[in-house]
């Protein structure tokens, strides 16, 4: 089933181009009693009535493919679903003429349809001839085949809202009557299918506005159709066999499950890169895929085997499209929260190099701290050993012993050991410590110290 034969059908229903015979219908209260029958010749109706009934049939081609519209079709070699069919081929062929067929058929939508209160049950019947198109799409003025078929809707009628409204002869506001309003339809469906441009009479387009509650009964019991998941239910029937197959720890499922959705969508791109064809056929998801999608994951083992035999329980053979098990707010949350284990991540590399800036640091500057005191001795021992004698004991400007230096220390062999350098309010200092029976001059003057 195509996008493009669905918006072909439905194109054609407008002022113009229209070309419904019949329309029938009844109308159903809450205890599935009908209350009204009518048939009308489509063309002759008033023009109010002609576009709101139109507007009603449009809704049945709308939507998405896979969740709003699905392909229903009739299982083989079983004598119950084949008398559907051929009802529903004999009310076709009736044109809706057959007051017998359409009452049959309006039973078993009502015996079947799992719904309380007020609905209307709507039967259009058309005839299109399948313009021929060529391969550039350009139309070739014949007809290809004639298309027959019949399309259903089902809205519900409910009482308007109570409120108040202004009556014009007594000019006066009081409440307004309530009103039965039929609302846009629900369900409905298309038979034969519409593909390729031409009739499927094994298949039926069904259509649900709520993909949440597409009511399979109506599917099995009214249609004789194998009953189909919508791509909403599929998504979340998915999420559900993930989670609880993996732990109880919700945040650990969850994360998982993120992975789980990522690689899927990386499988998808992949498939769309290899085979660019629009009109290519999508991937559906077996049970090796959904293997190799789990452990690609990190899901362990034991889960894997349970997910496995879930997945078949849930969809068995009518095995889901891929991309119809993608949650795009899932994708979202997990790219959110990659971007934030990232930066987390960042964060903490940073702060290592910081902390090992700072023992680096730190180490430098015991290196140099040591460095400047062995350098410090060095030069006091050769002053000690060369010059002891020889330098002088007072101040002078003249002196030319060691002119590069502008601190010059005269102290007995046995001292040196005892110096430090040491950094005091910031001021880089030399210590020599003096004993009590220790005398120490500097520059000549002893009472300095």
């Amino acid at each position: 089933m195509r996008k493009k034969d669905i918006l072909e059908l439905k194109k054609r229903l407008k002022k113009d181009h229209c070309t419904f015979t019949k329309m029938c219908g009844c109308y159903v209260n809450g205890e599935k009693n009908i209350i009204l029958n009518f048939r009308e010749t489509f063309l002759n109706l008033e023009e109010d009535e002609y576009f709101k009934y139109l507007e009603i049939a449009k809704k049945v081609l709308s939507g998405t493919i896979g969740n709003n519209i699905l392909e229903l079709n009739f299982p083989p070699n079983e004598n119950l679903e084949n008398e559907k069919q051929i009802s529903l081929m004999q009310l076709k062929k009736s044109q809706l003429k057959d007051d017998a067929l359409l009452q049959d058929f309006y039973k078993s939508i009502i015996d079947s349809y799992d719904y309380t209160g007020n609905f209307l049950l709507l039967v259009f019947h058309d005839a299109y001839d399948v313009i021929t198109k060529t391969t550039d799409n350009a139309k070739i003025d014949e007809s290809e085949e004639v298309y027959e078929y019949i399309l259903c809707a089902i809205c519900p009628v409910s009482l308007s809202d109570p409120g108040l409204r202004y009556f014009e002869e007594e000019k006066k506001i009081k409440a307004r009557i309530r009103d039965w309003v039929v609302d846009a339809p629900t369900l409905g469906f298309v038979f034969p299918a519409f593909i390729n441009r031409g009739s499927d009479v094994n298949s039926i387009m069904y259509y649900t506005k709520n993909a949440k509650d597409p009511h399979p009964e109506l599917m099995e019991k009214a249609l004789g159709c194998s009953s189909r998941q919508t791509a909403t239910i599929q998504k979340e029937t998915f999420q559900a066999i993930i989670k609880d197959s993996i732990s109880t720890d919700e945040k650990k499922a969850e994360k998982i499950f993120m992975e789980v959705q990522e690689n899927l969508n990386t499988m998808i791109d992949e498939y769309n890169a290899i085979y660019d064809d629009t009109d290519g056929e999508p991937i559906t998801l077996t049970q090796k895929d959904i293997q190799n999608l789990l452990i690609e994951s990190g899901v362990p083992e034991e889960a894997t085997t349970k997910i496995e035999k879930s997945y078949v329980e849930n969809f068995g053979e009518d095995l889901p499209l891929a991309e119809n098990l993608i949650d795009p707010k899932v994708l979202k949350a997990n790219a959110q929260r990659k971007k934030e284990e990232q930066l987390a991540k960042q964060v903490e590399i940073l702060q290592a190099r910081l902390e090992q800036v700072k023992q680096e640091a730190v180490v430098d500057n015991e290196t140099h701290l040591s460095t400047e005191v062995n350098d410090d001795n060095m030069v006091l021992e050769e002053a000690s050993e060369t010059d002891l004698e020889e330098a002088p004991t007072t101040n002078s400007e003249d002196n030319n012993l060691t002119p590069h230096y502008d601190v010059i220390l005269q102290v007995k062999p046995e001292k040196i050991p005892k110096i430090k350098a040491q950094i005091i309010d910031g001021q880089k200092c030399i210590i020599i410590p003096i004993d009590e029976d220790e005398q120490a001059t500097v520059n000549g003057l002893d009472d300095l110290i």
